[in-house]
């Protein structure tokens, strides 16, 4: 008997442990790690790192990391741009605030903008921390504006 378990996608295909996304994912994020560990304790510029990212991505992900890059660049100034795990992420003195995930990088129906427990949403006992992102509308950006605000208040 084996100790590994076999897991079912919604696709029926079969995996043991990570789907092949999750380990580039993990493997983007150790390169991330060794080339901020290169960098010490300089301040280099990762925003071009994170836009060429973005360029990467298929509409209409690309679009979406585009309007969310830019408002949190003018909702945020403080925040750094930064890639996590291979995605746009926005951290403040180190420790990541938000992110940005596509909804190709993990065959998802849509992206999400997510936030980490550095982030001050809290709302009682219990509170989103991902939201789902088809197109950003201009109340869409006035909600993330928002949140931006709550989150590093």
């Amino acid at each position: 008997m084996s100790n590994t378990t076999k897991t079912t996608t919604a696709k029926g295909q079969k995996y043991d442990g990570f789907t092949e996304e999750e380990r580039d994912a993990m493997k983007q994020r150790a390169k991330e790690l060794k080339t901020s560990a290169r960098r010490g304790a300089k301040t280099a510029d990762t925003e071009s790192e994170v836009l060429a990212k973005i360029a990467e991505m298929a509409e209409p992900d690309r679009v979406i990391a585009e309007r969310l890059h830019a408002l949190i660049k003018a909702s945020a100034p403080d925040l750094t741009a930064k890639l996590w795990y291979g995605m746009p992420a926005y951290a403040r003195d180190g420790k990541m605030i938000c992110f940005f995930q596509s909804a190709a990088k993990f065959k998802a129906r849509y992206a999400t903008l997510g936030f980490s427990d550095e982030a001050t949403l809290d709302e009682g006992a219990m509170w989103p921390a991902s939201y789902a992102l088809t197109e950003i509308t201009a109340d869409v950006e006035a909600r993330i504006a928002a949140l931006l605000r709550q989150a590093l208040s």
